[in-house]
């Protein structure tokens, strides 16, 4: 495919030269998959160092909510950079306050809450789980299969959608039971209905070797993210609150990756109108800067007594000024922006499954969508490598993605993108597919 946009072959030679820097001194841990190397970018619209223009539908992994560099977001941090850039969490701050009570406003739970502030996803998640356990005074935790949490050594425990994570770690954090998560297009019980399979299961769990009355928390994302960008089947997350609320369990969603917008809602869990005990923000909430949340009904976290948790940044002026700015944009206009647009797009995709065989299933909400690919939509037998070379096809073309679960393309663009970047990217995206598809029959 021929693309205006890329003018050199990629990577260019900057971006070589940067490259070639970087394997000298930089871990080699990070899993990237191709050579984009950044020089700027403006809304969903990023250039390499190169000159070379994509399309991001990416977004830093779903962080970059607002789009890059939205004026509105840089003009709050800027402001917010004059007067201070940091004051620890010994003392106060009218950002920090204001934050927390925007999101109070929200309601999330239905009831009053708190929040405590940190800096990344895993953070939240490790903070939600010592909530967890000081308030219950119970130990155990229940979490999900293909889940993932973070990457330190409490939320490592729970997450599992690569082997590679856990890989080398062990032992991780004690007393975590997985579970499956529910998965109509790949089921692994046997009956229509793997929402109620899952949770009849958790019961016979109860009964076998997990006591309830040790399990201090159900850990769970409402819609789950690395695993495949899966939406759970009706009534599910019911089921699963009235479960925690039989047995005396504390539910925690994990809306780090489907939190802010992202589904057309401000959060996932509002599409099913479950509320959860504990919820954990990050990766949007900043539009990019680093920031996360432990948001929790007022009557558990006020129980946390002085200095049984803290840290150093949370609470930074420049981030909390940042997701600010990104909480009133994103309330305003681009929630309501990522429903409409979301749908055009999931029709698009639908409109292309039609002409693909390899396209077994399209699924999401607002702009939280997955694409699986399999060899064959009759035994949905994963097309791992397919969806390997569509990624990389996507990026040549001037498309930024990333992949995820089996063989699944997900699609997580700055929730201000237009119909037209959606057609821009579907026509870079089966351009991609074909080449890919014509590169493994060569």
């Amino acid at each position: 495919m021929q693309t205006p946009h890329i003018r050199t072959a990629l990577p260019g030679p900057k971006a070589q030269a940067l490259l070639e820097r970087d394997v000298r001194v930089t871990s080699p841990s990070y899993p990237r998959d191709y050579p984009f190397v950044m020089s700027h970018g403006r809304g969903a619209e990023v250039w390499d160092v190169d000159g070379n223009r994509f399309l991001d539908f990416a977004a830093g992994i779903a962080v970059c909510s607002t789009g890059h560099s939205h004026p509105q977001v840089v003009a709050a941090i800027k402001e917010a950079a004059d007067k201070f850039l940091h004051i620890s969490s010994d003392y106060w701050h009218e950002g920090q306050t204001r934050l927390a009570e925007r999101v109070n406003e929200l309601n999330p739970m239905g009831e009053p809450v708190m929040s405590f502030f940190a800096q990344s996803g895993t953070e939240t998640v490790e903070g939600a789980l010592k909530l967890a356990r000081y308030v219950t005074g119970r130990s155990r935790f229940i979490g999900f299969l293909n889940g993932f949490h973070g990457r330190t050594m409490g939320s490592l425990a729970f997450t599992s959608s690569k082997t590679t994570q856990q890989k080398g770690f062990f032992p991780t954090m004690p007393g975590v039971t997985h579970v499956p998560y529910p998965n109509n297009y790949r089921p692994l019980f046997t009956g229509a209905d793997q929402g109620k399979a899952v949770l009849d299961y958790l019961e016979s769990l109860f009964q076998a070797n997990v006591p309830a009355s040790e399990v201090a928390a159900i850990l769970i994302e409402p819609f789950q993210g690395e695993g495949g960008y899966l939406i759970p089947p009706d009534g599910f997350l019911q089921g699963l609150r009235d479960l925690c609320d039989r047995h005396g369990i504390l539910l925690i969603f994990d809306e780090v990756q489907s939190g802010i917008g992202r589904t057309g809602r401000m959060f996932a869990s509002q599409h099913s109108g479950v509320k959860p005990d504990i919820m954990t923000l990050a990766k949007g909430l900043g539009s990019g800067l680093p920031i996360g949340l432990i948001v929790a009904k007022k009557k558990l976290m006020e129980k946390w007594a002085r200095g049984a948790h803290g840290n150093t940044y949370g609470g930074n002026p420049l981030c909390c000024a940042a997701a600010l700015a990104t909480l009133d944009l994103v309330e305003r206009e681009f929630m309501a922006n990522a429903a409409t647009v979301g749908a055009y797009f999931m029709d698009r995709l639908r409109e292309l499954q039609g002409r693909h065989s390899e396209i077994g299933e399209v699924r999401g909400k607002g702009l939280f969508i997955g694409m699986e690919l399999v060899k064959d939509r009759g035994t949905k037998e994963p097309a791992k490598q397919l969806c390997d070379d569509v990624i990389t096809k996507a990026y040549h073309n001037g498309l930024i993605l990333l992949s995820c679960g089996a063989s699944t393309v997900r699609f997580m663009p700055p929730l201000m993108i237009s119909q037209a970047n959606v057609d821009e990217a579907m026509v870079i995206l089966e351009a991609s597919l074909n080449e890919a598809r014509s590169g493994l029959a060569s």
